[in-house]
């Protein structure tokens, strides 16, 4: 079932996959767990200072193993930003993680988490999203990610399923071409903003994701793709800057769970 606001106002859904930096590890880097937290730490700091200039409040899904390692920062940014679910584990995941992180974040944050993000955009049941106690699931990327996955013809716009509020991730009318952070990174900046503006002022939302890591010096980590390390550290935090700054103007800042108290079912 899709759905409708009940708001005329265009909501900028601008949100951040907090998670070990196991992208290192998946191109052939040997590199502790002690080193992925503390470069996602070092890129959330900076990341943090530059939502901050532009009052942007934004929704970190957060694995409960980064959470944990760092309780005084995740603490500290859910006085200003909501904290979802990413996972347990950045790497690995099974159902029972579903209600496992969701108990842990809560115990650390005193606050409910109402929702779930899987990591990669991996495929996870409603129904298991359901029984975990979410009230939505912002883990479809409905466009075509080669050896990733093949999204094509699922919905653009919310939707209900199983009693939990399907948020998928913003792709381009028409054409789907996916707005996640790789297009940030190697689209003609210029272009991306267009298409950016285009899809918000089409759909009424927008829904981008980025990663703390993405924005710290990956030069060293020459076994990840140039594609995946373009445009790090200040280069792109500019570039974040930039686009929330000319996107502000046409919407409105929220986290993924003030927009989907807002969702209502379309009438048939």
């Amino acid at each position: 079932m899709a759905a409708i606001t009940n708001r005329t106002k265009q909501s900028i859904l601008f949100t951040v996959d907090v998670e070990e930096f196991d992208t290192a590890v998946e191109f052939g880097h040997d590199i502790s767990l002690s080193e992925q937290i503390a470069v996602s730490t070092r890129g959330l700091r900076l990341l943090a200072e530059r939502l901050d200039a532009v009052g942007a409040t934004t929704t970190l899904f957060t694995t409960a193993n980064y959470a944990l390692h760092e309780q005084e920062l995740i603490t500290q940014l859910a006085t200003k930003h909501e904290i979802a679910s990413h996972g347990y584990y950045h790497t690995t995941f099974e159902p029972a993680d579903l209600i496992k992180s969701r108990l842990a974040l809560e115990k650390l944050l005193g606050k409910p988490v109402t929702g779930f993000r899987r990591a990669r955009m991996g495929f996870v049941d409603p129904n298991d999203v359901s029984q975990a106690g979410y009230q939505y699931n912002s883990s479809l990327h409905p466009t075509w990610l080669p050896g990733r996955y093949n999204h094509w013809g699922e919905p653009r716009h919310p939707f209900m399923e199983a009693g939990v509020w399907q948020i998928p991730a913003s792709v381009t009318p028409t054409l789907r071409l996916p707005l996640f952070w790789l297009s940030l990174k190697n689209f003609p900046f210029d272009v991306y903003k267009q298409l950016c503006r285009n899809t918000l002022r089409n759909d009424g939302f927008i829904n981008l994701y980025v990663h703390p890591w993405e924005f710290t010096d990956l030069s060293g980590y020459d076994k990840i793709p140039t594609y995946v390390r373009r445009h790090s550290r200040d280069e792109l935090l500019d570039r974040v800057e930039k686009l929330l700054r000319y996107l502000g103007p046409m919407g409105e800042f929220e986290t993924m769970d003030t927009f989907a108290q807002q969702l209502a079912p379309v009438p048939v």
